[in-house]
């Protein structure tokens, strides 16, 4: 018996080509792809169980001779495989999405400055984490968030604390909602986010997460955007990122986090296309900066940088 698997082991390996091992390695590499997408969903307890209802009929089949089962089974075969992009449909979702983010930055992203928009986000969530101004900031990065940009109020406004914190400052007309920052700005407030798709379990009362944290959870689990979240009732600063929610975090992690995740035009594309970006911010903020008298302009080119005496002030 022996000699037997020994002689036909041989006689595979003597037929075993780089084609046909690139072939096993492919197929490894899908079934490993597959596998790792479903780890940790519930496609995983549902491809579980078709293992094992296959292994079980199998098993029986190959011990017992049964054509009624056999015919039903065949029969049903088909309609099985139509069956599973419908069971599997939100993971085959996810997959697709995750290979829709890959490639470059499109032509049309603005350049901006990612301290001055880290700066901003940490200065305004410290004041309102101190005063207990409840928050929900997202941060878009490569998937669009256009379709929840259109339940709120679109604004395309410069980001600063003094903006962020009114439109979260509560009993105004925007703070009930999510903040959405597209390109370095803040592109639409007063958004409805989705939650998340199956319910969170918390060890204690006390760890129950509220709308903000869940909406936060749920954006992150359908796009690879970035969610702060500031508690209303503790101020505590939270982080989301993938579905996946860091509570606790101070200023300075909060920074940290920011500076390693947030992902800026000018880190992911080529550099002739970003310094044409940036000419491109530029002169928009050059266009929205207020406009400067005639008068004054000539008035500034002669004086220039020389301090005024008491008598010119």
């Amino acid at each position: 018996m022996l000699s037997q698997w020994w002689q036909e082991f041989l006689f595979l390996l003597e037929r075993l080509t780089w084609a046909s091992l690139l072939d096993i390695l492919l197929v490894a590499l899908i079934f490993y792809v597959v596998l790792t997408w479903l780890q940790n969903t519930q496609g995983m307890a549902i491809l579980r169980g078709v293992l094992v209802v296959v292994f079980l009929v199998g098993f029986i089949l190959s011990v017992i001779n049964l054509p009624a089962l056999n015919w039903l089974l065949r029969n049903l075969l088909p309609s099985l495989l139509v069956a599973i992009p419908v069971i599997f449909a939100p993971e085959i979702r996810q997959a697709l999405e995750r290979l829709g983010r890959l490639g470059f930055a499109p032509l049309w992203v603005r350049y901006y400055d990612k301290e001055r928009i880290i700066h901003t986000l940490v200065q305004a969530v410290t004041h309102m984490s101190r005063n207990r101004i409840g928050a929900l900031i997202v941060l878009e990065r490569r998937t669009s968030l256009g379709e929840y940009a259109a339940s709120g109020v679109l604004l395309d406004a410069l980001p600063s604390p003094e903006l962020l914190i009114q439109i979260f400052y509560p009993n105004t007309p925007l703070h009930d909602g999510a903040v959405l920052m597209r390109q370095g700005r803040v592109y639409a407030a007063a958004c409805i986010l989705p939650l998340p798709e199956h319910p969170i379990p918390t060890a204690s009362p006390e760890e129950r997460l509220g709308l903000r944290h869940r909406a936060a959870i749920g954006i992150t689990q359908r796009t690879d955007a970035l969610a702060i979240v500031v508690s209303e009732e503790t101020g505590t600063i939270s982080l989301a990122q993938n579905g996946v929610l860091d509570r606790g975090l101070t200023p300075h992690q909060l920074r940290h986090r920011l500076e390693g995740q947030l992902v800026t035009p000018q880190s992911w594309d080529f550099p002739f296309l970003r310094r044409r970006r940036q000419r491109r911010s530029l002169t928009q903020n050059e266009d929205m900066a207020p406009p400067v008298k005639p008068m004054q302009r000539v008035w500034d080119n002669l004086v220039g940088t020389r301090p005024r005496s008491k008598e010119e002030k």
